[in-house]
């Protein structure tokens, strides 16, 4: 809901026409005497190419942040590699973890994160021995139409899609709990403005004022029925929820079957809401815990698969 990471944002649907959504503006012609003499047209400005150019001067700026959030976890792998695996210099520590996550189809971020998080391996070849391969639990409509495994960022697309429906929305987000620093990070977002984005890009981890943090913390969903008033918000939070265009929100965690909290996704409302009925609430129980087994599946298969490869190949390179 109010937050999330690291990637580049996801376009916002232009069915929507909420909030972050943009309208055409039309051009009025002045009839033509049939009589006058032939004169040449004068442009007018409606300020379209400077619109564009401040929209792409955001996304530029937020692809910007983005890396810069990314940049310390991945640097502090970068040391964690050249240390363990004796490397000679920080861009080959990077090549190794770039080409690996490339291998698995993981983000270099969530490698990076993993490598950090994970306990160091003992001497030899395998850093996880007799860890059990289980089959990827059935994600059904979520999988998406894609071939093969479906990617993180395909599952969560899906997730906050479906979400919005339930909930009769165009506004909502998703987002994942970060394994360094266990708050949440936004991943996917729909028709939430540059400064939501911006605000909510991480919350810290526990009660920090905001709704999802809260439905984190209890592992629950949570219904704001008036952003403008309730109590969970921190004003800062509040003003930038309501100048998003929000009045009510939603959040359900994304839950595994241990239910542990691995990630949030959010709905927002241009008008006071009361909480889903009994079969939406149902439906959202649902996803939260389809995905959230599935986000726990690939944690404890696909990254570790990686960080075996990583180990592996970084062994190799020590061994000369």
């Amino acid at each position: 809901m109010d937050t999330a990471g690291t990637g580049a944002p996801t376009p916002e649907p232009a069915e929507h026409g909420g909030p972050g959504t943009g309208a055409l503006v039309g051009t009025d012609r002045a009839p033509t005497a049939p009589t006058a003499p032939t004169a040449h047209a004068v442009p007018v400005s409606r300020d379209t190419d400077a619109d564009t150019d401040l929209a792409r001067l955001r996304a530029e700026i937020r692809d910007l942040r983005a890396k810069l959030r990314s940049r310390p976890v991945i640097a502090q792998a970068q040391g964690v590699l050249q240390e363990r695996y004796r490397l000679g210099d920080e861009r080959t520590a990077f090549g190794l973890l770039h080409h690996t996550a490339q291998r698995h189809n993981l983000r270099v971020r969530a490698l990076a994160e993993a490598v950090v998080a994970a306990p160091r391996p003992r001497p030899g070849r395998e850093w996880f021995p007799g860890r059990a391969r289980h089959t990827p639990p059935p994600l059904g409509a979520l999988a998406g139409p894609t071939e093969g495994r479906p990617t993180v960022g395909a599952v969560l697309g899906n997730v906050l899609s479906r979400t919005l429906e339930i909930n009769q929305t165009g506004m909502g987000n998703v987002q994942l709990v970060d394994a360094v620093s266990g708050g949440l990070r936004m991943e996917k977002h729909a028709g939430l403005t540059d400064d939501f984005v911006d605000f909510f890009d991480h919350v810290e981890a526990g009660p920090a004022g905001t709704s999802c943090s809260r439905a984190a913390q209890d592992v629950a969903q949570v219904t704001v029925r008036d952003v403008a008033t309730d109590p969970v918000f921190t004003e800062p939070a509040r003003r930038t929820i309501l100048a998003a265009g929000s009045r009510g929100a939603h959040s359900t965690p994304l839950v595994t079957a241990a239910g542990r909290c691995v990630g949030m996704v959010s709905t927002h409302h241009d008008r006071p809401i009361t909480p889903p009925g009994r079969a939406a609430e149902a439906a959202l129980a649902r996803l939260g815990l389809q995905s959230g087994r599935w986000l726990a599946w690939h944690q404890h298969t696909v990254v570790l698969d990686a960080l075996e490869e990583l180990h592996r190949r970084g062994t190799g390179e020590t061994d000369g």
